[in-house]
């Protein structure tokens, strides 16, 4: 069960809250829909519930709040715009990384995309799915952890038909199962197809909160649709038809050559056209819209539907189409039409019949006294009092007794006239909609006025398995082999063109390392592939939807280190071995001779093409972007270099040691196992220029990630 209250949105420039104190339910077992028009505040409402966006409020989960849940995507299922994955990764190497983050076997991917149709394209990259592929596929990520919870922004927006009732009948498996599920939408034929409980929005409030039978009875109405270039004409025949065969029809104008006629059926309509010789150019059945406030108070809204500007004439018998809609519309069928509800008032008309059309009848006499009144309709049990007639006054009857609970009348097109229906002293002092106490259950409000609790941006959650993540979205794409196999080629080239021209010492014509180049290829390489650890991140947030950041937790970054690392000293092993082989083949065995310090210069090689893909993760992770990545990872031969070497040489100036020798004089002159030995190594790598500087770039790095995260958490 949700229980949202009191979300506000922050304002900005003084211009009113797009959300502003919405309270609402959605209980397990049910699919409720939030139902608006764009702009009406369902997108923030949302992120408000999930704590995307700041503001006031809060949202419960089955009686917790989203971040006093341990693992929210395992309670709750998100599905905001469209699939946040990198268009080059398959469809089954998505999931199956959103497996790794999610803490749930491997084998759930192919469950969840036999769930949702989607076995026959697992193979397929996400840039090239269709928009109802791509619903598919948001539905297997939120559904992929086994959530309780759906959460669904306008899932059906582009897609086609087949496609909506697809998604609409997992949505109501789902809640048939004892989930939860809430899905915002703008269209109400929708909402009332396929929800159990409906919430509008308008505005940034809450303006109705209704069973979707209620819905459907209060907002949707049956009509009647015609074009025809004789409209005028076949309005006022259609209206003495009506008087004739005591039916309840009301015929709206509007404009042009198009009508809407209420309380009939195509059947009726084409006979009537068809006996007086008129053209018909579409004539089709419709649910007609009658606005968001249509039913949440007494005064009738018709903010989406057009004014009547001809005939309506009411009778006293026939059915409530209004009810056989919400059976209709309940079933996913298109209602059949059936005459207006009765007890709509006395026969009357409001607007007068169009000149020269036929014999005008006589307007019914209104004036007490002139004639008689018309009876009293019989009022259906329940269905509220008469509505009464502004000017001139008509005799409704007695007023309900004060005790019984009154529902909100039934739905009806205002006509153009001056004359407005209202309940007897019930019409409200503005144009807000007022709630009906029988159709609006809303959540209670508490009678001491105080601020709902602000809504903090939480951050992301951490995967539960990084270094599986990390693998599978270093793998699943391409671009790891691609970086690969072009520094492999341009090495190798490299290599063959410095052996040719001469005067390159073996160490850098192993490392395809010419003395005009900040950093070898491979090293670059490496800084790349690291930057991209983050950078993807960023482009394509699977771990965290709309928020356009990544979880700075200790766990992902030192599983992307890692990776970063075996990444690394694989493609410097290879870089080597393939130079070398290369070199053999084209100048013979006498290039490719092991020096007499290998291991120095092994590890040398091996810390220089790690510490360029660490570089490269930490600054990526730092400055959001891949490319400030792969640029931090050549300043530091370019811009560090040179300041260290600077430093070195002034510290060795003070003395005849040198630094190094001062650094290993300093310390502890045995150690077990030999290990002075490896020490001085390491001693030798961190004097050299280009080994410090990598050095003191990586532990700057390393404190500027750890403060922007601490103050991340701080926020």
């Amino acid at each position: 069960m949700i229980e949202a209250i009191g979300l506000t949105s922050i304002s900005r420039k003084e211009q009113p809250p797009a959300v502003d104190n919405v309270s609402f339910e959605a209980h397990t077992g049910r699919v409720t829909a939030l139902l608006g028009a764009p702009g009406a505040g369902k997108t923030t409402a949302l992120r408000l519930m999930l704590e995307l966006q700041r503001g006031r409020g809060i949202t419960y989960f089955r009686g917790r709040p989203l971040h006093r849940i341990p693992h929210p995507a395992h309670e709750v299922g998100v599905l905001l715009g469209d699939v946040p994955g990198h268009p080059a990764r398959s469809v089954r190497g998505h999931l199956r990384m959103l497996c790794a983050a999610s803490g749930v076997p491997a084998r759930r991917a192919d469950e969840v995309l036999a769930a949702v149709g989607l076995v026959s394209l697992r193979d397929e990259r996400l840039g090239t799915l269709s928009r109802g592929m791509d619903r598919r596929l948001g539905l297997a990520c939120a559904l992929l952890p086994d959530p309780h919870t759906l959460v669904l922004d306008d899932p059906a927006r582009g897609l086609a038909v087949g496609e909506r009732r697809w998604l609409y009948d997992m949505l109501r498996e789902h809640a048939a199962q004892g989930g939860t599920v809430l899905c915002s939408t703008a269209d109400p034929k929708e909402a009332a197809r396929f929800a159990d409980h409906v919430v509008t929005l308008d505005g940034g409030r809450v303006v109705a909160d209704q069973r979707a039978a209620d819905f459907a009875r209060t907002r949707l109405r049956p009509r009647v649709v015609v074009r025809s270039p004789h409209a005028a004409r076949l309005s006022v025949l259609l209206a003495q038809r009506a008087r004739s065969t005591q039916q309840s029809v009301e015929v709206v104008r509007e404009g042009g050559n198009r009508l809407c006629v209420y309380g009939t059926t195509c059947a009726e309509v084409g006979e009537t056209a068809f006996r007086n010789g008129i053209v018909v150019h579409q004539l089709a059945d419709e649910v007609g819209d009658m606005g968001p406030g249509a039913g949440a108070g007494a005064e009738i809204s018709t903010a989406q539907e057009p004014q009547p500007s001809s005939a309506a004439i009411y009778s006293q018998t026939g059915p409530d189409p209004e009810t056989e809609a919400a059976a209709a519309l309940d079933s996913g069928l298109e209602p059949e039409f059936a005459p207006l509800a009765p007890g709509s008032g006395p026969e009357s008309e409001f607007a007068p019949l169009a000149p020269g059309a036929g014999p005008e009848p006589e307007p019914p006499t209104l004036t007490p006294g002139s004639g008689p009144e018309p009876e009293p309709p019989t009022l259906a049990p329940g269905s509220g009092p008469e509505p009464a007639a502004a000017a001139p006054a008509l005799d409704c009857g007695p007023e309900p007794e004060p005790s019984a609970p009154a529902a909100a009348p039934a739905p009806e097109a205002v006509p153009a006239a001056s004359t407005t229906l209202v309940p007897p002293q019930e019409a409200p002092a503005d144009d807000t909609p007022q709630a009906a106490p029988s159709q609006q259950p809303t959540t209670p409000r508490p009678t001491t006025v105080a601020l709902p609790p602000p809504v903090l941006v939480r951050p992301a959650p951490t995967p539960l398995r990084p270094v599986r993540y990390e693998i599978r979205r270093a793998a699943g794409v391409a671009t790891g082999y691609i970086v690969g196999a072009c520094v492999l080629a341009v090495s190798a080239l490299t290599a063959v063109l410095l052996a040719r021209i001469g005067h390159t010492p073996q160490p850098r014509l192993l490392a395809a390392w010419p003395v005009e180049l900040p950093l070898p290829p491979a090293a670059l390489g490496a800084g790349l592939l690291g930057a991209l650890a983050f950078g993807d991140e960023f482009r394509h947030p699977a771990l965290a939807v709309d928020r356009g950041t990544v979880p700075r937790r200790l766990g992902l970054l030192t599983a992307k280190l890692f990776v970063a690392s075996l990444t690394a000293l694989a493609l410097a092993v290879l870089t080597v071995g393939c130079t070398a082989e290369v070199l053999y083949l084209v100048y013979g065995s006498e290039l490719v001779a092991l020096p007499a310090d290998w291991p120095a210069l092994t590890a040398g090689w091996l810390a220089l093409v790690t510490g360029c893909a660490w570089a490269g993760v930490l600054a990526a992770g730092i400055f959001r972007s891949t490319t400030a990545g792969l640029a931090a990872v050549v300043a530091v031969p370019l811009l560090v270099v040179p300041a260290v070497h600077k430093m070195t040489e002034g510290l060795s100036a003070r003395g005849p040691v040198p630094f190094a020798g001062r650094l290993k004089g300093g310390l502890p002159p045995r150690w077990p196992f030999g290990g002075e030995q490896h020490l001085e190594a390491l001693l030798r790598l961190l004097a050299q220029p280009v080994g410090g500087a990598m050095a003191l770039s990586v532990l700057a790095l390393l404190c500027a990630y750890a403060f922007t995260g601490l103050r991340s958490r701080v926020r």
